[in-house]
């Protein structure tokens, strides 16, 4: 951002450690640290107009333009008045000025409404609400639920048992699940209590006026050290802390698990109280956004080497026409000194200078001022369109999409590589029941009345849960067939529900009567809670050594004995319980590959049956989990958990110990089922990726996730396939393996591939790197590596192996990445290749990568506007993404590129004609034009016409792109406008001028009107030659558009119009009598346009000037049609009516990639569950709230798929209505008899 300045950058590298006290302003002044104010504007009132101008003149174009006016004001070399430089340059310097005011208006008020949020701050023992903006390091703040954290703060004390709080860290992983952070006990006796935290420092004692012999003691040197922190300097590291709070004279040490960081919200905590230790700029979430950017198109940095071409071109031609000056003066012009007379001291040489930079003012029409302001308007049109479709409007969150920049809009018609977060941009972060599998019956799909299965969609009609008054009403389920299973009381069923609100560590909250709100670890675990809330079994609370359910309406406590905590080798959990009837059970949850190997070997024919359904699961994309039990024997388990307590207690080896007893136990279970939950992604998502591979776009998805969950969210959306012939998988633990593990990759997708990267040959890239070549490989492969061998691999020494590697693959997931990872990988991409990247996420953790990327798209989604803030686009949905690209950036890029062609091909048209009649005027420079049309030409005459193709102009609509997605791919090779083009441009335009001038000159040289008067003068050539000159570009205009609108011809035909109506104005007797010096012209127009060989000279130089476009582009077509053209061939065959878009078939899949839940979750909180100390407060007594009511199904709601589970319980857009009601209910059944 634009606050991270030099100054700093200074700063992080003197400080190498921070050093603080509570409530000690004065002291933490002293060290200069920075406030809590975040500033992202460039300009106030005072400073706008010299700063902008300042860079608007920096610009090599403004600044030329600047130039020319002053040569203009030089009556010795100007011939022509200065109102035709400085009125396009003041409109040009005013509409850029007006943009810049724009933009930074709106950061003013961002930064406003971030700078003035209000918090409670600990000042003068009393606690004072003040702005974000006044905090400063050392102060202790007063957060409560659902606020912000302010700063970087040390946790010291909160609302909750064991000086607990719970966070939401959307904003810096882009996860929502809720993590735990636990205060210091020493500080967390504090409480809330405003005098002891008042008292959280030395300087009360330091007043003292007290014995000299005092302050030398124990006690107050104990106290001098009260609230002092020390601790590493700012970084941006978000997931370690290093530091020491001394207090009472101790030292206590400080790690991450103390620390709220900037960006995270307080969740299910009632107040908490924390010492902010870096503010503002410093802290951890800013320090990961990176610095700002000025972004410019391809096109821009092309467009800077051609113009700096066309200087050296313009110089090129006034230097030869200064030397013919210098050879005509020697010469012929000897012969006009008689009645022409030289000034004194002007001899040829002078006059040759003088010529050269008359020259220069005449011939500066090759980079003309009005066509960096028909580009600003051209991108504004464009900027508005994006904003007014309807079709990226997201209604449901009243979103729509919003072109935050209008400099960028063509380069989304270029577009190489697409850096995509996980969480929240391709998923929405809710994860659902999908489907279940009950002892060899699996549930979840539809059937019809033939039995064949149904397409759930939002109009499927869904599961009546209102014989459950604790049901979830946001959760819905399709198959009638489960809720009747659990009506019917089928003991497996009972069982299977059961242990699904007994074998977790989720936490209930209930606030009020029969308002149940979850709070787990992963939204895996709170989805399968959910899930058995709604068909009978809710979890309502728990006690370290108890949990409640309600079981069909009858209150139940299992006594909890002990929990077998998940972890990432273990990949399953266990609880072990005694009912209410004394019954001891484990039931057990976790991979199915893990649990299969403990089931008791009665479970074959029911394992092989649930394994077929684990499997069609997969291929679907859920994440799959197995489920089992056993029943325990007393004795036999009161001498393992006799075993148990010594090995929880033991000093050494306790893991192991541990583990051998949990292997013990978790042995000969019954297996009763299994469950799946689907990610959902957002709509659209599978088939935007499939279009955007079909356009050559390379998708890497970058996520501060868990590798089983971003594999299995790959294969959901189709970015990784089972049909590829390998996905590589990096996870190497030294930088040796990580480069084995690419080098081998290489080798499998290329065999006989040499070690050293294939560069391409030297361009000007702007940059002194070389680039990366692309390379072909035979099939499609996927790349998935993980964050700490993404660490090594994008080492200097390792970078390139990597690239290279990735850039084989059809698609690259990076998993458990850093903000900072991310932006380095985009930042790879963008040195070494030449292509065109997008970053797109919603999170506060892709606010770094959408920076670097040439192109930033935001998410407005569930994790805060810190991404949309720093975008360049923002929508609401990711499939928005293709409309984006294969549609507004294509027409963008490709309008623009007909722009930019079509205003050289005109302007160097109209300039070339000059250079030809100055061999005809003794290169005196004077203009082959009228000085009026000199000055309209370009704002008036052929503006409009232009700007209409440039704002109307389509190759093909929208359906048509969409069913062709290759008609991406020229622009991602720069097709439509290059140097190439750009060359043959200006050779048109010689060949044009050549002829618009000549077929005028010898036209009317011998000429005679119809009445025998000469017409060979220069006022009547002049108005002949701008005449041509105008019909040519107009016809020009007419072969580049594709799209004829009513606003276009209007512009056309108007321009034509007006260009005839000026002329005859201007050219009139009554002008001239008024002002004869300013309209010399009088009654040219009339005498010349009357007469019919000036008409046929008008048609043949127009005929003339457009056959070699139309014989070239005939050709073209014929023998090598690009793409646009096939394309738009069958659009004429369709008669522009595109057939109907193809369904798409529900391909079943089936696949070995299961129980992504059970490797993705993490680390459990067992240990904190049974640790003998409450984590919430008991709840007051309640009843059962739960009726039973028969079998009735009454009432369905269609909603869409399972509602799921929000770990941070927001809305999900259910829209229930009300429908027929029905007691059809369809049952799957095995066909197996044995089952």
């Amino acid at each position: 951002m634009s606050f991270f300045g030099l100054n700093c950058a200074r700063k992080k590298e003197q400080e190498l450690e921070r050093n603080l006290r509570a409530n000690d302003r004065e002291y933490n002044l002293s060290f200069k640290y920075a406030t809590n104010a975040i500033k992202t504007s460039k300009y106030n009132f005072f400073t706008f107009l010299p700063l902008n101008l300042f860079e608007q003149f920096q610009r090599i174009a403004n600044a030329y333009f600047l130039f020319l006016l002053v040569l203009q004001l030089i009556p010795e070399i100007s011939s022509l008045s200065w109102f035709t430089t400085v009125v396009p340059l003041v409109l040009v310097l005013s509409v850029t000025a007006a943009k810049d005011a724009t933009d930074d208006i709106n950061r003013h008020r961002n930064d406003n409404h971030v700078n003035n949020r209000k918090v409670q701050v600990l000042i003068d023992e009393k606690l004072r609400s003040e702005k974000w903006m006044d905090v400063h390091v050392g102060d202790i703040i007063k957060l409560e639920n659902n606020q912000f954290v302010t700063a970087d703060l040390l946790l010291l004390s909160s609302s909750e048992p064991l000086n607990l709080v719970y966070i939401e860290t959307a904003e810096l992983d882009g996860e929502t699940n809720l993590k735990v952070r636990q205060a210091l006990t020493v500080t967390g006796d504090l409480g809330d209590d405003v005098s002891k935290l008042a008292d959280f420092n030395g300087r009360t004692q330091k007043k003292k006026k007290i014995d000299h012999r005092w302050y030398l003691s124990e006690t107050f040197l104990r106290l001098c050290h009260k609230g002092e922190v020390r601790c590493e300097p700012p970084n941006n590291r978000l997931d370690r802390f290093t530091g020491t709070l001394a207090f009472a004279g101790q030292k206590y040490a400080l790690d991450n698990e103390k620390i709220l960081l900037r960006g995270c919200t307080l969740r299910n905590t009632e107040w908490c109280f924390g010492l902010v230790l870096f503010a503002g700029p410093e802290t951890k979430l800013m320090q990961n956004c990176g610095k700002s950017t000025f972004k410019r198109t391809s096109v821009d940095r092309l467009m800077n080497v051609l113009v700096l071409f066309i200087f050296g071109f313009l110089a090129f031609m006034c230097t030869v026409l200064a030397i013919g000056n210098y050879c005509w003066e020697l010469g012929e012009g000897s012969a006009f000194t008689v009645f022409l007379p030289r000034q004194n001291g002007h001899d040829a040489a002078f006059s040759s200078f003088l010529t050269f930079w008359s020259y220069v003012i005449i011939l500066n029409t090759v980079v003309p001022i009005s066509l960096y302001v028909s580009v600003e308007f051209i991108r504004l049109g464009n900027s508005f369109y994006i904003d007014w479709d309807r079709k990226m409007y997201h209604s449901r969150s009243d979103t729509p999409a919003v072109a935050r920049t209008t400099t960028l809009n063509e380069e989304l018609g270029q577009i190489k590589y697409v850096f995509s977060d996980k969480t929240g941009t391709l998923t929405q972060n809710i994860m659902t029941f999908n489907k279940c599998s009950i002892n060899g019956k699996s549930y979840g799909d539809v059937f019809d009345y033939m039995g064949q299965r149904l397409e759930i969609n939002e109009h499927t009609e869904t599961v009546d849960f209102s014989f459950n008054p604790l049901a979830d009403p946001r959760f819905t389920f399709h198959d009638h067939a489960l809720v009747e299973a659990v009506k019917l009381e089928i003991p497996e069923v009972h069982t299977f529900f059961r242990l699904l609100a007994l074998c977790h560590t989720v936490m209930a909250e209930e606030k009020k009567e029969g308002e149940l709100s979850y709070q787990a670890q992963s939204p895996d675990e709170g989805a399968l809670v959910t899930a058995a809330r709604n068909f009978g079994f809710v979890f309502r609370s728990r006690t370290p050594d108890s949990i409640s359910i309600v079981e069909m309406g009858e209150q139940c406590t299992y006594k909890l004995l002990a929990i077998l905590d998940f972890n990432n080798v273990r990949k399953r959990m266990s609880v072990i319980v005694r009912s209410p009837e004394g019954k001891l059970s484990l039931y057990c949850k976790g991979a199915d590959t893990i649990i299969c190997e403990r089931l008791h070997g009665s479970c074959t024919k029911l394992t092989n049956v649930t394994t077929e359904h684990l499997n069609e699961f997969a291929g679907e994309g859920l994440r799959t989990l197995a489920l089992a039990y056993k029943d325990l024997d007393e004795d036999f388990f009161l001498q393992w958990q006799q075993r148990h307590h010594e090995a929880s207690t033991a000093l050494e080896g306790r893991e192991d110990k541990l583990e051998q007893l949990y292997e013990e136990i978790e042995t000969d279970l019954l297996l009763l089922g299994a469950t799946a939950i689907e990610d959902k992604l957002q709509d659209g998502v599978a088939q935007t990726i499939e279009q955007l591979s079909k356009a050559d776009i390379k998708i890497w998805v970058l996520t501060g996730d868990k590798q089983e969950t971003a594999e299995n969210i790959g294969y959901s959306c189709n970015l990784l396939r089972e049909e590829m012939n390998d996905v590589f998988v990096i996870s190497g633990n030294s930088p040796e393996d990580v480069r084995q593990e690419l080098r081998n990759a290489q080798t499998s997708m290329k065999p006989g591939a040499t070690d050293d990267c294939t560069f391409l040959p030297e361009k000007t890239l702007g940059k002194s790197v070389k680039a990366l070549a692309d390379e072909v490989v035979n099939g499609e492969y996927g790349l998935v590596i993980n964050g700490h061998s993404l660490a090594y691999a994008l080492e200097p020494s390792m970078e390139l192996d990597f690239l290279r590697t990735a850039c084989m693959c059809k698609a690259v997931i990076c998993c458990r990445v850093t903000p900072l990872q991310k932006a380095q990988v985009v930042e790879l991409v963008k040195t070494y290749k030449r292509a065109v990247t997008l970053a797109i996420g919603d999170g506060a953790n892709d606010v770094s990568m959408i920076k670097v990327a040439h192109i930033g798209v935001g998410i407005s989604g569930q994790e805060g506007m810190q991404a949309v803030l720093s975008s360049d686009y923002s929508f609401a949905q990711f499939r928005f993404l293709q409309r984006l690209l294969l549609v507004h950036g294509r027409w963008s890029y490709l309008r623009m590129c007909k722009f930019l062609r079509y205003f050289f091909y005109k302007n160097f048209t109209f300039t070339f004609v000059h250079f030809w009649y100055a061999f005809f005027c003794g290169f005196s420079a004077q203009t082959v034009y009228d000085e009026l049309f000199i000055t309209l030409y370009n704002l008036v005459y052929t503006a409009l016409p232009v700007l209409g193709m440039s704002l109307f102009d389509q190759d093909v609509n929208d359906a048509w792109s969409f069913q062709h997605p290759q008609l991406y791919v020229p622009g991602q090779l720069n097709l439509y406008f290059s140097k190439t083009a750009f060359f043959k441009c200006a050779l048109h335009s010689c060949y044009s001028s050549l002829v618009l001038f000549f077929i005028p000159y010898g036209a009317v040289s011998q000429a005679a009107r119809t009445d025998g008067r000469d017409v060979a003068d220069y006022q009547s050539f002049a108005v002949l030659t701008q005449t041509c000159l105008l019909f040519a570009v107009t016809i020009q205009l007419g072969l580049e558009m594709s799209y004829w609108t009513a606003v276009n011809t209007v512009f056309v035909v108007g321009s034509l119009a007006m260009y005839f109506a000026v002329t005859f104005t201007m050219y009139s007797n009554g002008l001239f009598l008024v002002l004869p010096s300013a309209f010399p012209f009088i009654g040219t127009a009339r005498n010349s346009l009357s007469q019919p060989n000036i008409w046929l000279t008008i048609v043949l130089t127009s005929i003339l000037c457009t056959l070699p476009v139309v014989t070239y582009r005939f050709l073209r077509i014929l023998l090598r049609p690009t793409i646009n053209d096939k394309v738009m061939f069958k659009v004429r065959q369709a008669k522009a009516s595109p057939p109907p878009l193809p369904r798409r078939a529900r391909i079943r899949r089936t696949s070995s990639r299961r129980s992504g839940y059970a490797f993705s979750h993490a680390q459990g909180y067992g240990d904190l569950v049974t640790s003998g100390r409450f984590l919430r407060r008991p709840a007051p007594p309640r009843s059962s709230g739960f009726a039973h009511t028969g079998r009735a199904t009454s009432g369905f709601s269609p909603m869409g798929r399972s509602a799921g589970y929000s770990p941070a319980e927001r809305a999900q857009y259910a829209k229930a209505q009300d429908v027929e009601t029905t007691s059809l209910q369809m049952y799957r059944t095995i066909s197996d008899a044995a089952l």
